[in-house]
């Protein structure tokens, strides 16, 4: 599975601006729905509320991955984020969020894919090289490429 596969155009987000997780969230929500039509932002930015108030979804080493399941999309679809600065993002290990994989699936039928998905991009996460790489990409362009060639290796 390709993570590349996933972000449709337009769908990295380079520079977040905001300084809070619901901030965050809001402003990857909008770059979702405007890839994928019909969506809510409004809608999905409550999904993702609930999601995290159940826990936080920021797994640490500065990664979020923000996830949860909407009605009325029939492929699940992500988009990525980069804060230079960092957000406080009730992460396990306390630190500020810096990169954000926000995960949509379909209400029906994803369990599989969606767990699988979480899982290709808590490994790619892991990695210090890859992390280094995402955070001294220039661009959009040049994350979208990182990613590619993340994929490639696998």
């Amino acid at each position: 599975m390709k993570i590349i596969d996933l972000i449709p155009p337009g769908g990295i987000v380079d520079d977040l601006r905001s300084e809070t997780k619901e901030g965050v969230l809001r402003e990857l929500s909008e770059a979702i729905c405007r890839a994928v039509p019909g969506m809510s932002p409004e809608h999905l930015l409550s999904v993702l509320m609930e999601r995290e108030s159940l826990g936080s979804t920021g797994i640490g080493v500065g990664i979020a991955i923000p996830h949860g399941k909407m009605p009325g999309i029939d492929q699940l679809v992500a988009v990525f984020g980069r804060s230079r600065g960092g957000v406080q993002f009730a992460s396990l290990d306390g630190r500020p969020a810096r990169f954000f994989f926000l995960v949509v699936a379909p209400e029906n039928n994803s369990a599989g894919i969606h767990l699988k998905v979480l899982a290709r991009i808590s490994r790619l996460a892991k990695d210090e090289r890859f992390r280094n790489r995402l955070m001294e990409a220039e661009g959009a362009e040049e994350i979208r490429q990182a990613f590619a060639e993340e994929d490639e290796s696998v």
